[in-house]
């Protein structure tokens, strides 16, 4: 850990530590350890570099600042600034953030009860939770690209309000937002998994027809012609770190997409609102509520193209249930569609939707923080080139 000054004056760096949690963007353990073994409060901003291409594990180095005085060991490197550094990896900038979060909770009489406490910090996103009058509320802001999120929570709360997060105050790229009860359900099973299918379908189905909405509030654009452009650049972008065979199946993907979205559109479901990272993880329940979390990554699409992250991280044991759940849902809501049919055309399409979301989060963020996304487009376009030489179906 490296530290400076809340003004940005390099004091030295901490010996190395270790710490429970494997996961970079976990900062809450990180910052508690410092603490509790240092007696030293400190603010993580950015990382500055990892041994690895991974999200989790290894050795990391954070850039933190502090404001008390402390014992460090002398380092020389380097803290040059960087224009794609995001306002909470500069020093001053959480403080900034915490500062507009009392603001807005006061307009609310509603005051901190004890320090806030950072959970999250990575080029995503920045994570609190603020103890405060009768329980906590949640501060997060993110980059310019995932700025949407709070003003789609504003629209999302006037056609179901109890389904997502209650927003208490947003200013472009933050958001405050009320504590919602209960648990996250990364382990959910069962009959919860058919009640997220089922929410995820109401909220798509309540924005049918709509989608223009959705584009003025920037969300990103992935129906057919956007996404085919997408498709093509980050694979002719990626293509030096693919092999022969997954090259060559890509480039008849990619021919053959008028083709396939043609075929999509004939199955009848129409564009609409897609979550984008839909899956057990990003929902919290208390036994009654059922909370849609995380709304960052949404966009315009094919409603089908989050069906493939929840299945992947569900029981598979469950995966007939839900999947069946799905089309009946759908069916229920647009009859004569075929949902089944759209859901197998669309898996290499998902596939390769998010190698053009992690490409264009390494566009918007600074290389010291490459570690986090930098083998994602050629991991997702991979996988896209075995859905098609795998499906039976002719790329063209």
């Amino acid at each position: 850990m490296v530290l400076v000054t809340p003004d940005g004056q390099l004091l030295g760096r901490l010996a190395p530590f270790a710490v429970a949690s494997p996961w970079w963007p976990d900062v809450e353990p990180i910052v508690r350890h410092v603490h509790d073994r240092l007696g030293l409060s400190v603010t993580i901003l950015r990382m500055l570099e990892a041994e690895t291409h991974r999200t989790a594990g290894g050795h990391v180095t954070y850039v933190a600042e502090t404001a008390q005085t402390v014992v460090v060991e002398p380092w020389t490197g380097d803290l040059d600034d960087h224009p794609l550094r995001q306002t909470w990896a500069r020093p001053g900038g959480p403080a900034a953030d915490l500062k507009w979060s009392a603001a807005v909770l006061s307009e609310q009489a509603l005051h901190l009860e004890g320090p806030p406490r950072q959970m999250k910090s990575w080029n995503l996103s920045s994570l609190w939770r603020l103890p405060i009058t009768g329980g906590q509320a949640w501060l997060k802001v993110v980059p310019p690209f995932l700025a949407n999120e709070g003003s789609l929570l504003t629209r999302l709360a006037e056609v179901a309000g109890h389904a997502v997060p209650r927003l208490l105050g947003r200013d472009e790229a933050r958001s405050l937002m009320a504590d919602v009860p209960g648990e996250d359900l990364f382990e959910a099973s069962g009959s919860m998994l058919l009640r997220m299918v089922t929410l995820l379908v109401d909220l798509q189905r309540a924005w049918l027809g709509r989608v223009e909405e959705l584009v003025e509030l920037g969300l990103p654009d992935w129906r057919a012609p956007t996404l085919t452009e997408a498709i093509a650049r980050v694979v002719e972008r990626t293509a030096p770190e693919l092999g022969v065979g997954e090259r060559r199946a890509l480039g008849g993907f990619v021919e053959g997409l008028d083709a396939r979205f043609e075929a999509i559109a004939e199955c009848a479901l129409p564009d609409t609102l897609v979550h984008g990272d839909f899956h057990p993880g990003n929902l919290r329940s208390d036994g009654t509520s059922l909370v849609l979390l995380d709304w960052g990554d949404s966009g315009v699409g094919h409603p089908l193209l989050d069906r493939a992250a929840f299945l992947d991280r569900i029981p598979a044991e469950a995966v007939a249930s839900a999947t069946g759940h799905w089309d009946r849902a759908w069916r229920e809501a647009i009859p004569g569609c075929d949902p089944s049919r759209a859901a197998g055309l669309l898996d290499p399409v998902a596939a390769a939707r998010q190698a053009v979301i992690y490409r264009r989060f390494l566009d918007a963020i600074e290389p010291s923080e490459y570690p986090y996304h930098r083998s994602d487009p050629a991991l997702w376009l991979r996988r896209a080139a075995r859905l098609v030489q795998g499906s039976g179906q002719p790329s063209a």
